[in-house]
């Protein structure tokens, strides 16, 4: 059964409120489908070394990963903004290292009013990129795609 981009909405709203952010209250939500057709879902974790917080966007991505199912094709963010809100940086370099040719990943970024989001795709997300063949390692990283 195909996923519809209503479901991931629906599983990133759901994920943003388990978020645990007692420091900025700002609680993120993110859902992601591979192309196994599997969602996985992250939230925000904080820490009061503020160093170790991580994003609900590498959370679902690692959750992804762990489990062997690294060809992403969606992936849903959801914050409490009056508009949708793109991944922060870090995060955009994480989407980046599993967009490669044949795959780019199409981003859904969603406000409080999840009803207009706005879409990107993960090659637009962060210009000039640093990315395995600036490592000259493309070849190796075919082999486990």
């Amino acid at each position: 059964m195909e996923i519809t981009e209503d479901q991931l909405i629906q599983e990133a709203l759901k994920a943003k409120e388990r978020a645990y952010c007692p420091y900025s209250n700002f609680k993120v939500g993110c859902s992601l489908l591979t192309k196994n057709n599997k969602i996985y879902t992250g939230c925000n974790v904080e820490n009061a070394s503020y160093g170790l917080c991580i994003c609900a966007e590498r959370v679902a991505i690692c959750k992804a990963v762990s489990e062997g199912d690294r060809q992403i094709s969606t992936i849903v963010v959801s914050c409490d903004t009056d508009d949708p809100t793109f991944s922060c940086g870090m995060c955009r370099q994480t989407i980046i290292e599993f967009c490669y040719p044949g795959n780019d990943i199409k981003i859904i970024a969603i406000g409080k009013d999840h009803t207009k989001p706005k879409y990107s795709k993960g090659t637009e997300i962060l210009p000039f990129a640093f990315v395995p063949k600036d490592l000259n390692v493309d070849s190796k990283l075919e082999q486990i795609k």
